[in-house]
């Protein structure tokens, strides 16, 4: 069975965020994750997903979960939406 399921080991591959860069098992730090994706960037899906994600970190972070989303967009096209969500999204 190809792909990720619930408990696997996810690859450590390096990523380059629109934050930062980093190694996945720096990032999980032996802690959880929730890895979510989202379709192509500036779709109305895409805005929702994340802003509901976002509104929900508090509670995440209260329980010592990270988040992870990712696109199939290339990075520079993922970087000049992430200028245009506004916190209320």
């Amino acid at each position: 069975m190809g792909g990720l399921i619930i408990g696997a080991t996810v690859p450590n591959l390096e990523i380059e965020t629109t934050n930062e860069a980093f190694k996945l098992h720096d990032y999980f730090n032996n802690g959880w994750t929730i890895i979510f994706s989202h379709p192509f960037d500036f779709t109305l899906v895409c805005t929702t997903e994340l802003g509901k994600m976002s509104a929900y970190l508090p509670e995440f972070e209260k329980r010592g979960v990270k988040l992870l989303g990712f696109s199939c967009d290339e990075y520079s096209h993922a970087r000049s939406e992430s200028k245009t969500l506004k916190p209320t999204q």
